[in-house]
């Protein structure tokens, strides 16, 4: 019997991470890789929309406080551009844990939230989320 690793057992999630601190930029590529995916990197939400332009992505975990533009002000853009069905999964990134944080992430367009320091299998189960809405766009 073949047994897979996790890498080969996930399907591919064309991933930007949207995050301005160095540290937790390393962390998240880090676990990110481990789960073997690609990762493109932006540090603002300027960024962010410039990447999107470029290219699509399946998932933008984004960091909700960023110089230049932040992630809810970024997200509220990537929702009046595109529609649901086009645009990529946001999954905030978040070290505000207070009562309404996750509400207003979810407000302006995010569809999921992470808190940080991020737990692996908290962006496991985040990402896995993003997985069955591939098989219906894709």
């Amino acid at each position: 019997m073949q047994t897979m690793s996790l890498a080969e057992e996930r399907v591919t999630l064309r991933i930007l991470l949207a995050e301005d601190n160095l540290v937790n930029q390393k962390l998240a590529v880090r676990m990110l890789r481990k789960l073997g995916y690609q990762v493109d990197l932006a540090i603002n939400g300027v960024e962010v929309l410039q990447a999107l332009h470029r290219q699509p992505y399946d998932v933008v975990l984004m960091d909700v406080e960023m110089p230049e533009m932040d992630g809810l002000t970024a997200t509220r853009h990537i929702c009046q551009k595109w529609c649901a069905s086009q645009r990529p999964r946001i999954i905030a990134l978040t070290s505000f844990a207070l009562k309404g944080d996750k509400e207003r992430c979810l407000e302006a367009g995010m569809d999921d939230y992470v808190t940080k320091p991020i737990v692996f299998p908290e962006l496991v189960n985040a990402l896995e989320k993003a997985t069955p809405s591939l098989a219906l766009s894709h």
